[in-house]
């Protein structure tokens, strides 16, 4: 997946792994990134607050790592889309 996102990190690559969601909502934020969340919270505090930062919102379900990153691959263009439109805070992917 990096080719595709190259400065994408996990929260535990932060140590935020267990951290709740508006922490990591304002590390996000502070850092210029774009939130990729199955999280329905997340997805409220973009409606709430707008951007940034951004969320892409998985509506999979229960479901793969590799499930989610297939759907990230097929999406790519809409979400570089999404990522340019400064307007846009929300992305759901079915």
């Amino acid at each position: 997946m990096t080719e595709l996102f190259p400065n994408s990190l996990h929260v535990r690559d932060v140590d935020m792994k267990s951290t709740i969601d508006p922490i990591v909502w304002d590390y996000a934020k502070s850092n210029d990134l774009m939130i990729v969340s199955k999280d329905a919270d997340m997805h409220d505090r973009s409606l709430v607050f707008g951007n940034p930062p951004k969320v892409i919102w998985i509506r999979l379900g229960n479901c793969s790592t590799l499930q989610v990153e297939n759907l990230l691959r097929r999406n790519f263009d809409a979400i570089a889309l999404f990522y340019q439109d400064k307007y846009l805070s929300l992305l759901a992917l079915p």
